[in-house]
């Protein structure tokens, strides 16, 4: 069955398709389409608290291309999520109904926990070791997802107002780090995890691993992580883009991205970070077939 995810980020807006089968080896999910554009909310949002009228068009005009190409891939089942920049603008509800008004489309503003929950349902298809401790690192344009895996099940998790383009624009407050390795320390202390493995999902660990790994699966040491970090930091943004190849969107974002996934893997001593390449759309697809399922 073909199914869609919208999701309206702070950094950028993405419509995954795929297929979803089921034989007696489990649940396969094949990408049949991604469209990624940078529609960057979080620039009006977390300076301004809402989002401008350029912004909001922007995302009105992307929303019945949207709904033209799922209509066009014939898509059974989709379902539209806005995330930490819609969560925070005191005008998302106009904008929402905006959307649901011109481009015949209804939005979902949800929260930082079904964030994370969504996220998380990625897990239950991967091929990661299910005896290895893991902390999912989910950094977007606007907050990061934690979540504690132990044996293939989720231990708990939560959400944190610190993003690539916050961090960015200077809009994270230091008491939010603090928070953070209160709460992760705390954590991996209760339940007698020491060094685990992180899982990094976004589309800055994406690219930083494509540069750090090439076509290799392979994890990234949290070494080699912190030499590339200081490479691209030490560049300007002309320069990652000629360099590197980054897209103008990317090249700039990726460097307080990678900040963050260091600091969270420094918090828990995690040695290495696993890149599955799968987000907040893949589990939305993931929920919609298991509803559809029953």
């Amino acid at each position: 069955m073909r199914y869609a995810a919208i999701d309206i980020g702070s950094n950028a807006v993405r419509l995954l398709i795929k297929e979803i089968r089921v034989d007696e080896e489990g649940v396969h999910s094949d990408k049949v389409a991604y469209t990624r554009l940078p529609i960057r909310l979080g620039e009006d949002v977390f300076v301004s608290g809402k989002l401008g009228k350029s912004k909001a068009g922007q995302l009105v005009s992307a929303m019945k291309a949207f709904k033209w190409l799922i209509k066009a891939m014939e898509v059974k089942s989709w379902r539209a999520c806005a995330t930490s920049a819609m969560r925070e603008a005191a005008n998302g509800p106009e904008v929402v109904e905006l959307i649901r008004k011109e481009a015949d489309l209804d939005i979902e503003v949800i929260g930082g926990q079904e964030e994370a929950d969504l996220i998380f349902l990625n897990f239950s298809i991967s091929v990661l070791d299910k005896n290895q401790d893991y902390l999912y690192v989910d950094v977007g344009g606007g907050s990061t997802e934690l979540t504690l895996i132990r044996q293939g099940q989720r231990v708990a998790g939560r959400s944190f107002k610190v993003g690539s383009v916050r961090l960015m624009q200077g809009q994270v407050d230091s008491s939010v780090w603090k928070s953070m390795a209160k709460w992760s320390k705390a954590l991996l202390d209760e339940h007698g995890v020491t060094s685990p493995m992180a899982i990094g999902t976004g589309g800055n660990i994406n690219q930083l691993h494509k540069l750090a790994r090439g076509t290799s699966r392979a994890p990234i040491a949290s070494s080699r992580l912190a030499e590339l970090h200081e490479e691209l930091e030490g560049m300007t943004y002309s320069e990652r883009m000629d360099r590197f190849g980054l897209k103008p969107d990317r090249a700039d974002v990726i460097v307080p991205a990678g900040s963050i996934y260091l600091k969270v893997m420094d918090m828990v001593a995690a040695p290495a970070i696993v890149i599955p390449k799968v987000g907040l759309g893949d589990g939305m697809i993931l929920d919609l077939h298991r509803r559809a399922a029953g």
